[in-house]
């Protein structure tokens, strides 16, 4: 315990910001959702958030969080409500087959499942997920104390991402997805991510887990233009992947599925998969990084937010 507090102080010394980082940890469950995302965004980026009139991107996104919560949102981002509106939308052929879906752990019964899955939360982002290559290998009480840990959590409370915050929080079963396509020399499976503003998708960033010099495990990722060139900014946050990728032969079909689902939605991004020839929904995501992944150079900040319209006769008093 007192490495971990001396770790902490140096942290602190080093940067002065990190004080109210952790004290937020104390405080913010009593802030209210305005007052919390202010000064989580002067912790994070050193500036005051401005919500009368917000210019860049992930400052838009902070507003977004506050006033544009639209209750069908929620379902969106709701891993297992997701499926009937995109199988409404652009049709059941691009869902993932699910292999089960339940309330808690305990009630999976691993030997129904095949021998490599993934297993999911629904109302979070990656929180108690499992990652099965070989159901030999795992270890079952501990897979079940992840989620159940998971479950428990308010996703929402952590940045105030308002459409997580009445997610039924629930598991789902999927198959584990291996890319055999001879073009994919990462090695590993790539999300193809498209950044739609008003149903217009602008640019995508393609990611996947860094496995060069023993990365494994930490998200790189690519950001390009819907000609598939690089674009002229990147994100702070990532570094980019080690090699380029091959541009998807139906990439123009996913361009279109994108649009589809974004259609009359300020912003969301759309998360596909083109896997052995297929085209496969992953998620949508309203935001991105929480909001604080900030675009590199600076500038592009802004230059991003200009796309993103906001909604109109808002209530700003929340």
């Amino acid at each position: 315990m007192i490495p971990k507090i001396r770790s902490i102080c140096r942290n602190i010394a080093k940067d002065p910001k990190k004080i109210i980082s952790y004290s937020l940890l104390v405080v913010g469950p009593v802030l209210p959702d305005k007052l919390y995302l202010q000064v989580k965004w002067w912790s994070v980026t050193g500036r005051t958030l401005n919500l009368r009139s917000p210019q860049g991107f992930n400052e838009k996104i902070q507003w977004l969080k506050l006033y544009n919560r639209r209750s069908e949102y929620t379902a969106l981002a709701d891993k297992y409500e997701v499926r009937k509106y995109v199988k409404k939308t652009i049709g059941e052929e691009y869902l993932l087959p699910l292999l089960g879906v339940w309330e808690r752990a305990e009630d999976i019964d691993f030997k129904q499942l095949p021998d490599q899955f993934v297993l999911k939360c629904t109302h979070n982002s990656g929180g108690g997920m499992c990652l099965c290559k070989d159901k030999k290998q795992l270890n079952i009480p501990r897979v079940v104390q992840a989620l159940n840990t998971a479950l428990k959590k308010n996703f929402y409370r952590q940045f105030r991402e308002w459409v997580y915050k009445d997610i039924p929080p629930r598991i789902i079963a999927e198959p584990f997805l291996i890319d055999r396509d001879s073009s994919n020399k990462l090695g590993t499976l790539i999300d193809y991510k498209f950044y739609c503003f008003n149903g217009e998708p602008k640019f995508l960033y393609v990611g996947a887990d860094d496995v060069s010099q023993g990365k494994k495990g930490e998200l790189a990722l690519s950001v390009l233009d819907l000609d598939w060139k690089p674009a002229p900014f990147g994100r702070a946050d990532h570094q980019p992947l080690a090699q380029a990728v091959d541009k998807p032969k139906q990439f123009e079909q996913m361009v279109m599925l994108a649009r589809k689902l974004s259609r009359g939605i300020p912003f969301v991004r759309v998360d596909l998969y083109w896997v052995n020839g297929q085209i496969l929904f992953s998620e949508m995501t309203f935001y991105p990084g929480a909001g604080y992944g900030l675009f590199s150079p600076l500038e592009w900040e802004h230059k991003i937010g200009k796309w993103l319209a906001l909604p109109t006769g808002t209530n700003h008093e929340r």
